[in-house]
């Protein structure tokens, strides 16, 4: 029997995976039972069990767009949304805290960051991108382990019905090196529910022990597995359910510490059940899927799905299936939930692999995508009525981004193809290729896109050249971070001189304004037509030609490039030549030189004078810049409604990232100073104001009553931007208009209306010199995080405030206390957030800190008070006291030792203070007296050395720290040594 067990375990241990590929298994149903529930069924069955039987209260969804937890890209897993529970920061006048027993199906999204499953969906019949998580959860000991395993087998085996003899458990093994011991209560109970022994295996840590991060509540876990061979041969074993049992915390320094509360935290893949219950060895297979399937088939006149996977899917037809069916759900869920493509997010997680998939292999027509989500919310719409409130716009957004894609997928598939006619064999892709197709963002193709494109052709690519290319990049965007120093390529006083010479009139780069709002919000930018007047060397020397990956400076006759001046940064994007739009020639940066505009590109193949060639702009790089300068206005225009007219811009820089305003100011701003003047612009971006741009003749804007200028020389005619009022009316003196709203005199690119903005929160300000403050802020879903983290925070310092005024029963719990506002005093510190929150923050926590070390003193003192009166009546009056103590840290034993030798002037002590895991503190103090051939510092050390520790102190006093299990050698050993020495 321990033999079968033994090779069980073994089987076991090789089959179960946190996420089973099942790749090549047949279609056979899995039981001859019929076909079970649809999933909708299942999901409601899972949550009636629950509520009904069990008492457990149902919450909705929270949304995949993570709210005040910068860690995540999305929600990955059930328990995200409760982690304040967890982490004890919950608010306790909110909903939340009143959670005893709670259930739920959560929507989960996988892609990029620590989980990620993009790169797998579509290459098994398991993976998914999006999927919905089961789970049920007990906060603060409502119950723990015997209900959790009660309850998950009476719904599996009973309302289910799935057969005992098909489920496996795993239990936790214990882990000798932290100090645990195997989970055999849990065990037990799965053993007196009727589970055999056979079926019941322990595993260490890595499979059953689950940890929310680096530090925080953790416990065992035990799982819940189902064998998809039924008994026939080896187990083929996947998980169904994991239920946790969270008791222990993973403090900072890596040990744990019990939980004040315990919770159970169990999660279920909802797609993974259903087939099961469904009888199928893919989730595909499922009616989860089938309806996806199926309008794929119908829209795109493919071959029916055949489950297919690897060298069996041949032309990768169902590969595909699997990809945009995937990929349209999680498409769907995000943009209901507010995350829409172009936003920072959207990095991990692209629509770019559905789209090639759809296109190339399914062979569907232009905006197939789009009309797939009304059969996404057929699906799920009933769990997630998000879906259906916002189906119009998702589809929209989906056939729009689908469309913008398509076009940058066939240029760059010719381009690939151009490249590979004209490599060697052995060959490998140029990375300078590969980076011009990605290098411009939603313009051009993900480098993991191009890398998967070459790989399906058998090409390997220049991961080292690209590696180096990605890192010269990094340093670009951190130089674009603070204000660009003229540098590189630049036309000197003799460049220009020639160019007068020859009559080369200024760079006419008035396309930069041709832009416009399209009906769905989004923005059209247009392309710029122009020829090549002067090229420059590295050094600015003028060429008549530059060859293949040369780095260039080009001057056009026309651009639609901004360069940088008046704090914006510069455009990037690329240029192409007439007539052969399949090189694309990368532009780093425009800048301004004397009124010409010099453009900084790599020439990856040859440029002469005369090129006729069309230039593009990086739409979101441009988008970004546009929102930061508008939010730039409107910061300026409230910080002087706020502080009055005396407060003067002293100048500005932006970039996608984050904006920068100096201006004057007579004291520090306040926190509700801050805070006003953000309100002011939220009020402003609220309203959706229509944004004014006209250039007019620059006399007319000298009477001007309010309008904001710098103290610069302006072209004439002038750029004025206007929010909310026309320039005609807001340059009428008789107005008043320039006192009540944003006008400037400005050159650079702004939005059409203000609502684009969506939010803007100073993160940061502080005195350049007296009278100058610079703020720095940020604007958009970079705000919005902001603002969530700093309601986190802000729940985390008022938890602390409750913990502290509760008082402390000891000293440990109070260094906890004490460490934990540390903590919590760093992460405001550092934390992107409000800057008046993080003042106000930062200013009780240090208070808090301050009341929590002297609380912390008090209770050393009296701890310390009380153990010296017990050690004093344990001992008689003489000239040694070596004795073990109780304490918490060495503080309090060097405490203990200082009051024994103040009420026993002529008497020398040594203590010694077991702690967890064989730790031992030692602090000793020597009489005046017995020196100076007895020191506390030798004393000390000669015990700790003895540990297998280290000693530190003075001739008179000492401490140190070791690591035994025999005490009495350790006392043993500072008796003798002392009494040589006395």
């Amino acid at each position: 029997m321990a033999a079968s067990v033994a090779a069980a375990a073994r089987r076991l241990r090789r089959a179960i995976r946190r996420s089973p590929s099942w790749r090549g298994l047949s279609h056979r149903p899995l039981s001859s039972e019929p076909p079970a529930a649809k999933a909708s069924a299942v999901r409601a069955a899972f949550l009636n069990f629950f509520r009904d039987r069990h008492g457990h209260r149902l919450v909705p969804s929270a949304s995949v767009r993570p709210r005040g937890d910068p860690s995540l890209l999305f929600v990955n897993a059930g328990m995200n949304q409760f982690k304040p529970i967890f982490l004890g920061t919950v608010d306790p006048r909110s909903e939340m805290a009143g959670f005893r027993r709670v259930a739920n199906s959560q929507k989960c999204v996988r892609a990029g960051g620590h989980h990620n499953d993009l790169e797998d969906v579509g290459r098994d019949l398991s993976h998914h991108t999006f999927f919905e998580m089961l789970g049920n959860w007990a906060f603060g000991g409502e119950y723990f382990k015997e209900e959790a395993c009660n309850m998950a087998w009476e719904l599996l085996t009973q309302v289910y019905g799935i057969p005992e003899e098909r489920l496996w458990i795993s239990y936790f093994d214990g882990d000798p090196k932290a100090g645990l011991d195997p989970d055999l209560e849990t065990r037990d109970i799965w053993l007196s529910l009727g589970v055999p022994a056979s079926r019941v295996l322990s595993f260490g840590p890595q499979d059953n022990f689950w940890e929310m991060g680096d530090t925080g509540p953790c416990g065992p876990c035990t799982e819940i597995h189902y064998d998809l061979a039924g008994g026939v041969g080896a187990p083929q074993l996947v998980e169904l359910w994991n239920l946790v049992f969270m008791q222990h915390n993973r403090e900072a320094d890596g040990s744990l510490q019990p939980l004040p509360q315990r919770h159970v935290d169990t999660g279920m893949g909802l797609e993974r059940l259903v087939a099961v219950l469904q009888g199928k060895h893919s989730t595909y297979d499922t009616d989860l899927f089938s309806p996806l399937l199926n309008a794929i088939q119908q829209g795109c006149r493919a071959p029916p799905y055949l489950g297919r996977v690897g060298v069996a899917d041949e032309g990768r037809t169902d590969t595909a299936y699997r990809v945009v069916a995937d990929h349209i759900r999680t498409l769907s869920v995000c943009i209901s939930d507010g995350i829409f493509p172009g936003m920072s997010v959207w990095k991990g997680y692209r629509e770019d692999r559905a789209v090639r998939f759809s296109m190339e292999i399914l062979k569907a027509p232009p905006g197939f995508l789009g009309s797939l989500v009304p059969v996404v919310v057929e699906t799920l719409g009933d769990a997630y009525p998000e879906l259906q409130r916002n189906s119009a716009q998702i589809a929209n957004l989906v056939s729009e981004d689908e469309a913008a894609f398509l076009a940058s997928l066939e240029r760059g598939r010719r381009i690939i193809d151009r490249t590979l006619r004209t490599l060697g064999p052995s060959d490998m892709f140029p990375a300078e290729v590969a980076w011009s197709l990605s290098l411009c963002g939603d313009l051009g193709l993900p480098l993991d896109m191009v890398e998967l494109m070459l790989e399906e052709k058998g090409v390997q690519l220049d991961s080292a050249g690209l590696e180096r290319l990605a890192q010269e990049e990094a340093q670009h965007r951190a130089r674009q971070a603070e204000p660009v120093q003229k540098q590189g390529l630049w036309l000197d006083v003799h460049a220009l001189g020639e160019l007068q010479r020859q009559g080369v009139p200024p760079t006419d780069d008035s396309p930069k304004y041709n832009y416009s709002l399209r009906p769905s919000g989004s923005y059209e930018f247009g392309t710029c037509e122009a020829q090549v007047l002067q090229l420059y060397t590295e050094d600015g020397t003028a060429v008549a030609s530059v060859g293949k990956g040369q780095r260039c400076g080009l001057l056009l006759d026309r651009t639609n490039f901004y360069a940088e001046q008046g704090g914006q940064a510069s455009d990037r994007g690329y240029l192409v030549r007439a007539g052969q739009e399949d090189v694309l020639f990368p532009v780093a940066r425009a800048q301004v030189c004397g009124g010409f505009i010099l453009h900084e590109a790599v020439a990856p193949e040859c440029l002469r004078l005369g090129d006729q060639v069309q230039l593009h702009v990086d739409e979101a790089w441009r988008l970004g810049c546009m929102a930061k300068h508008t939010a730039t206005h409107l910061l300026n225009w409230a910080l002087r409604q706020t502080l009055g007219p005396g407060t003067e811009q002293q100048g500005s820089h932006l970039n996608p990232e984050q904006l920068r305003l100096d201006v004057t100011t007579q004291t520090p701003l306040t926190p509700e100073q801050l805070r006003a003047v953000e309100n002011t612009v939220q009020e402003a971006v609220g309203q959706d104001e229509a944004v004014y741009m006209e250039e007019v003749p620059l006399a007319l804007t000298a009477q001007v009553p309010g309008l904001r200028s710098l103290d610069e020389v302006y072209p004439d005619p002038v750029r004025v931007v206007s929010v909310g009022v026309p320039v005609a009316h807001a340059l009428d003196p008789a107005s008043q208009a320039a006192l009540q709203t944003s006008v400037e005199l400005c050159c650079g690119t702004h939005l059409l209306r203000t609502g684009a903005v969506g939010d803007l929160v100073i993160i940061g300000d502080r005195q350049l010199s007296k009278g100058t403050t610079r703020l720095l802020a940020i604007t958009g879903e970079q705000a919005q995080q902001a603002r969530e983290l700093g309601q986190s925070l802000a729940q985390e310092v008022k938890a602390a405030t409750e913990r502290l005024s509760q008082g402390s029963r000891d000293v440990a719990e109070a260094l906890r206390l004490s460490k934990d506002i540390g903590r919590l005093i760093e992460a405001v510190e550092t934390a992107v957030m409000p800057q008046w929150q993080r003042r106000e923050l930062l200013a009780t926590v240090k208070m808090l800190q301050r009341r929590a070390n002297t609380a912390i003193r008090k209770l050393q003192m009296g701890q310390a008070a009380k153990k010296t009166q017990e050690l004093l009546e344990r001992h008689s009056k003489g000239p040694l006291i070596v004795d073990t103590v109780s304490a918490e840290s060495l503080s309090v034993l060097v405490k203990v030792v200082r009051q024994l030798c103040e009420q026993a002037p002529s008497t020398s002590v040594l203590l010694l203070s077991p702690q967890p895991m064989g730790k031992v503190l030692c602090a000793c103090q020597v009489a005046q007296g017995a020196m100076p051939t007895f020191t506390a510092e030798a004393w000390a050390l000669a015990v700790c050395s003895h540990m297998g520790g280290k000693a530190w102190g003075s001739r008179v006093v000492a401490q140190g720290t070791g690591s035994t299990t025999d005490l009495e050698a350790a006392l043993s050993i500072a008796q003798t040594y002392a009494l040589s020495q006395l």
